[in-house]
């Protein structure tokens, strides 16, 4: 099957790859000319606009989106709508807004265009692993688009099979989805990054406590400003973390991909040196607080967990300074230097 892709970053480059591996053709475009120009050596048709994108594809065209939530993606499909045909197929696979893909699919409808969004979850690794992918849109141009949902997903692998999962059929458990109308996947996979953001917190909070489990080795200040350390006694443990993460990846409840990677980051670098910790949020940990309020669903553990990503780039000092201010004015206590 043929799929034009726009946007050959981490991606959208490899999506092509895994496709064109398995035997499908792909035109590709990218304003970076030089990614265009490396998969057109690895057997793709490279495009030099999104006019002669559109042309080199086959009717009825399928165009897989693979770009940064927002205005770049809100304006290539406007551009594509227009160089479009009745019965063409717009696929958007980056992490948009659900309600964008609600109002993307009505304005498409209205040039007899389909819209079909995709939540996909497994990061720069579909290559070697495939895509989990949440699917939305009309259940036929879902059916017609399924040779290229069955090859960039993971399929069984190696995951042992669900008990009575071989009853119920269905495509979920080759790490493919059609989860509903527009709108109802990147609402899945919006409430799926917010879980993201929720054990990845807990696996760094965890962990943190287990670095710092020798504090009572250290010397510590006595004054007015600080806590004293009670029993240092029983905080004299120097423990290996890269070996605490291994084996945790080995039959513990905790196990995960996530894990994997942090075993795998340890190793290569036990410091971390190369990380400042300034933590990113591109928006649907924001989206699926907003829904939380909207169904009044409480989900503490998800918003301590993009409220933290916030303070780690410093977007908590003006209230620590305030906090800092208040207790200097009220009882004269004067900040410490930070170690």
């Amino acid at each position: 099957m043929q799929l034009g892709i726009i946007g050959l970053g981490r991606m959208g480059g490899n999506i092509a790859r895994r496709l064109m591996a398995n035997g499908h053709s792909c035109v590709v475009y990218d304003t970076k000319k030089s990614a265009v120009e490396e998969l057109a050596k690895e057997g793709a048709s490279g495009a030099s606009d999104l006019s002669n994108f559109t042309a080199q594809l086959q009717k009825p065209r399928a165009v897989w989106i693979m770009l940064p939530a927002g205005e770049i993606t809100e304006n290539t499909i406007v551009e594509l709508s227009a160089l479009l045909q009745p019965g063409d197929v717009v696929i958007d696979g980056g992490n948009s807004w659900y309600r964008d893909d609600i109002r993307r699919a009505q304005m498409l409808r209205a040039k007899g265009v389909h819209f079909i969004d995709v939540g996909t979850s497994g990061g720069v690794w579909v290559l070697q692993r495939g895509y989990c992918m949440m699917i939305g849109g009309e259940p036929a141009v879902v059916k017609h688009l399924d040779p290229i949902f069955k090859t960039l997903g993971p399929g069984l692998g190696d995951i042992p099979r669900t008990p009575g999962r071989e009853k119920l059929g269905g495509t979920a458990e080759q790490g493919y989805l059609h989860c509903g109308p527009n709108g109802a996947v990147h609402f899945v996979k919006m409430v799926h990054n917010g879980i993201e953001y929720g054990v990845m917190a807990a696996y760094a909070e965890g962990l943190g406590i287990l670095r710092d489990a020798n504090v009572g080795k250290q010397e510590h200040a006595i004054d007015a400003e600080t806590t004293p350390l009670r029993d240092p006694e029983h905080y004299q443990y120097d423990l290996n973390l890269r070996d605490i993460s291994e084996v945790w990846r080995r039959g513990s409840v905790i196990a995960s991909w996530l894990l994997d990677l942090t075993a795998a980051a340890l190793v290569k670098d036990p410091a971390l040196a190369k990380f400042a910790g300034q933590v990113s949020d591109s928006g649907e940990g924001r989206w699926t607080i907003k829904a939380a309020i909207d169904e009044a669903v409480p989900v503490p553990v998800l918003s301590a967990a993009l409220y933290q990503r916030f303070s780690s780039r410093g977007e908590s000092d003006y209230q620590d300074k305030l906090l800092s201010a208040m207790r200097y004015y009220f009882g004269g206590h004067v900040e410490k230097t930070a170690k």
